[in-house]
């Protein structure tokens, strides 16, 4: 059974940085396109950057590009999220997701992916 696990989020003021982290247990981590999302109060969730089994392709949403950097360390089974320059408007639960299928493409849409953690809460003051 695949167990995502997030952590690093925080509260930060504007204009500040975090960097979240998703670790991955029972499953080959190596072989799977991974995805962050962020779901804000009263909102549906959305999408925010996606990268590819061997960190060949990156995709960002482009509220965050130019200021979030997703990377993964296949050896440590670990999934990453720079955030610089952080705003209010980044205040979310940020969420790690893989899909059921290896070696797959780039996906920007939740119901592509079936695998979930349960969330680390970033808090960005004004």
């Amino acid at each position: 059974q695949v167990q995502l696990v997030e952590s690093g989020g925080g509260l930060v003021q504007a204009g500040g940085s975090l960097k979240l982290s998703c670790k991955m247990s029972g499953r080959d981590f190596s072989q799977y396109m991974m995805g962050w999302f962020r779901q804000a109060p009263g909102k549906e969730r959305e999408f925010v950057a996606a990268i590819t089994y061997i960190s060949a392709l990156t995709k960002y949403a482009d509220s965050v590009k130019g200021r979030f950097t997703i990377s993964r360390d296949n050896h440590k089974k670990t999934l990453y999220l720079q955030m610089n320059s952080l705003q209010p408007t980044d205040t979310a639960v940020y969420y790690c997701a893989a899909p059921v299928q290896t070696y797959g493409s780039i996906h920007t849409s939740p119901q592509s992916y079936n695998y979930w953690g349960r969330g680390t809460q970033v808090t960005v003051s004004s």
